[in-house]
């Protein structure tokens, strides 16, 4: 079984939660134009000055993820 990895973009300031709540849009696009396996994205308001939009990609996938759409961040997702 292959791990699943939450891809994490960072926005912050006063705009971070709309900027956050868009880029997932572009997110959910390139996973139809690539046809990744797992659909799972998201964004959250961590506080007023900082939001984040993720993906979940598995192992496979992670390299071309990452080249491609230049994350800030990662882990390893739970669920």
């Amino acid at each position: 079984m292959s791990r699943k990895i939450k891809m994490i973009w960072d926005f912050r300031g006063p705009a971070g939660a709309k900027t956050a709540e868009h880029h997932e849009i572009h997110l959910k696009e390139y996973i139809e134009i690539e046809k990744l396996s797992l659909k799972i994205t998201g964004f959250e308001v961590k506080n007023e000055m900082h939001a984040i939009a993720f993906m979940v990609v598995i192992d496979e996938n992670m390299l071309q993820v990452r080249d491609a759409l230049k994350p800030h961040r990662a882990e390893l997702y739970e669920q």
